[in-house]
């Protein structure tokens, strides 16, 4: 079978490799969408934390069983999976945060992903597609992302919530985010963005902290309250750190965003607003199935932020240039039809 390795930062190769066997716990998959996030751009930039090369990427994956043990799936049946292997056993896992196992190995980071025409994964990882289409499958992982990122903000109905990055995964917080009942606050650098969150997303409040003082507007968004609610989906250092500014008294900020250095913040403001900082990795089950019921249901349309769309043979060619912002990448999404 084909394959696309990440062999060293900004180099793809396309090689051949046997097509996986059969074994115990474990179903075969025919891929057939690959969704490219912000990990596989990362990766192939040479910036991705706990990494290492060479390395297939993909994760965000739907694919067809071709084989399996599972009795509740059936050969043939649309399928995508949560590619976060955990143990099972330790502490973490114990207390049903398999999103965080202590020896968690994600598809696509730390083992070998998506990238290939056949893919082996273990039977308890696999969601049912429930009538979905493959493109909406692919996109069940990245929201999913978003989705437990708003479960540890804890949302309440009408309180205001700041997501900063509108790329992805920050749409998909703000998708969950409005779901949960929040009023939604984008803040980005780049207006096209903002745009498509406003015209696609229902999004109300903008910001580009570019072109905006950013406090005097969440100011006069919030009628002076600020943000009770913060997440960071950019992984961005300088936006982590300037946000812990922009937080209510009493309210609570999470990071989905990931990235290598220390973050820094004022103990006494962060004290004296009694403030909460959380991390968000990954997603479990639920967030998973949650996901798509909200899709079944039309409360979300992913398909509208595939932007770009390309056969599995381009990908060497064109993955570089999804890299930059001028080519308006929001989704791209690979076919192997």
């Amino acid at each position: 079978m084909d394959i696309l390795v990440c062999t060293t930062p900004g180099e793809f190769s396309y090689q051949k490799a046997e097509k996986p066997v059969s074994r115990e716990g474990n179903t075969i998959l025919k891929i057939k969408r690959i969704g490219i996030c912000g990990t596989d751009l990362h990766a192939f930039e040479g910036t991705q934390p706990f990494f290492n090369y060479p390395r297939i990427l993909g994760h965000e994956l739907a694919g067809e069983i071709v084989e399996t043990d599972h009795a509740e799936f059936s050969v043939g049946e649309a399928v995508t999976f949560i590619p976060y292997f955990n143990c099972g056993k330790c502490v973490a896992c114990r207390n049903g945060k398999t999103n965080c196992c202590t020896t968690l190995k994600v598809s696509g980071v730390h083992i070998d992903g998506g990238m290939v025409e056949y893919l082996s994964v273990p039977s308890y990882s696999l969601v049912h597609g429930d009538g979905l289409s493959f493109d909406e499958l692919a996109l069940v992982e990245p929201l999913a992302i978003g989705a437990h990122g708003v479960r540890q903000a804890d949302i309440q109905k009408d309180e205001f919530v700041l997501v900063v990055g509108a790329g992805p995964i920050g749409l998909g917080a703000m998708e969950f985010a409005r779901i949960a009942g929040g009023k939604v606050i984008a803040l980005d650098i780049n207006d096209s963005r903002l745009e498509f969150c406003s015209e696609n997303l229902g999004v109300e409040y903008t910001i580009n902290a570019l072109t905006e003082t950013v406090i005097e507007k969440l100011s006069e968004i919030t009628g002076g309250d600020m943000p009770t609610k913060i997440i960071d989906a950019t992984g961005s250092l300088r936006a982590i750190n300037t946000a812990f500014s922009y937080l209510a008294h009493s309210g609570r900020y999470v990071l989905i965003g990931l990235q290598k250095g220390d973050i820094s913040f004022s103990h006494p403001e962060f004290h004296k607003r009694e403030a909460t900082l959380m991390s968000s990795r990954n997603a479990t089950r639920a967030d998973f199935e949650h996901v798509t019921q909200c899709m079944k249901k039309g409360l979300i349309d992913p398909k509208t932020y595939i932007t770009h769309r390309v056969a599995f043979s381009q990908v060497k060619d064109q993955f570089e240039s999804w890299l930059d912002p001028a080519n308006g990448v929001i989704k791209a999404m690979v076919s192997l039809d």
